[in-house]
């Protein structure tokens, strides 16, 4: 492991809001709706990823009901997930600090869907795999 990706470890601070997310696919058409979807809940954390094949769509649990209207066609994850934050302002020429977490958590067979945003990194794991996710992330925090 790289020096600079244990010292991002060693800094870095692991959080989650506590809340579940629905993880939903809608066609690719649907970028309008999923962004206004994204716009009304107004949550700190919401995931809009838009790709040529689909829309993905990370919203709080509880807010896909007040959205079923809306979401024509959708697909939903069979799971639900949690957030897992690095609270840290990761630097882009930082490499392997993904690679790092993901080794962590497969090793207790996590899956993750991880997601950067411009200065953190996130991870959503299974809701029921969290507490063994959260176990696994600061024994790395510690051994490094």
């Amino acid at each position: 492991m790289e020096d600079s990706v244990r010292q991002a470890l060693k800094r870095t601070s692991i959080s989650s809001d506590n809340n579940d997310y629905a993880v939903i696919q809608l066609p690719a058409r649907a970028i309008t709706v999923a962004a206004g979807i994204v716009a009304e809940i107004g949550e700190a954390f919401c995931a809009l990823i838009v790709d040529p094949y689909e829309v993905s769509l990370i919203i709080p649990q509880d807010a896909v009901g007040d959205f079923a209207g809306r979401l024509q066609g959708h697909t939903q994850a069979d799971n639900s997930y949690r957030l897992i934050t690095f609270d840290l302002a990761l630097d882009f020429n930082l490499f392997g600090f993904m690679a790092a977490v993901s080794q962590a958590l497969a090793e207790v067979q996590v899956s993750i869907l991880p997601i950067a945003a411009y200065s953190r990194d996130h991870v959503l794991v299974p809701s029921q795999q969290f507490d063994i996710a959260l176990g696994a992330l600061q024994k790395l925090q510690s051994s490094v």
